[in-house]
């Protein structure tokens, strides 16, 4: 039996609730991808085009700084990977996650909330910061119903 991750970035706290729900149903340990500076609400003002979450997204190569947190990604062969779309994309912190950690060989399930736009161009994106693993776009859960969740995993 493999061993699950459900990694994810959550600037609101939504996300992270589905998170939750997903290691819970998969039986999969948890790891919250955090920012060394923590994302207020000015910052994620995606109308301000000098926001911070604006100002990053604007430019592919910015990395923002993560906590740094003692994790063997070795013992996991899946990870659940899970954000918010920011522009249509995963945000760059997502690149930071996967440029910092070892995910040679491991399959990466992308999953997502998001206030009314796609994957877009997500694996792409994210593909060249874990060039090494398999990234496969999963599913957008915005209602992260246990109901939805259930039937996305049972899909798998």
């Amino acid at each position: 039996m493999s061993k699950k991750l459900v990694a994810f970035f959550s600037a609101s706290g939504t996300t992270k609730k589905v998170a939750q729900m997903i290691a819970e149903e998969v039986k999969a340990d948890l790891f919250e991808i955090e920012p060394k500076i923590p994302y207020t609400r000015a910052d994620l003002d995606w109308m301000n085009k000098k926001s911070r979450s604006s100002v990053e997204m604007s430019d592919k190569k910015y990395r923002p700084e993560i906590m740094e947190k003692e994790i063997d990604m070795s013992s996991y062969d899946e990870i659940f990977l899970e954000f918010q779309i920011w522009w249509y994309v995963a945000p760059t912190i997502i690149n930071t996650f996967l440029e910092t950690y070892d995910f040679s060989g491991k399959k990466i399930v992308l999953f997502a909330t998001s206030g009314g736009s796609g994957f877009g161009n997500t694996v792409k994106e994210l593909q060249s910061s874990a060039s090494d693993a398999v990234i496969t776009e999963g599913r957008l859960l915005n209602c992260g119903t246990k109901q939805e969740i259930t039937e996305w995993i049972n899909s798998l």
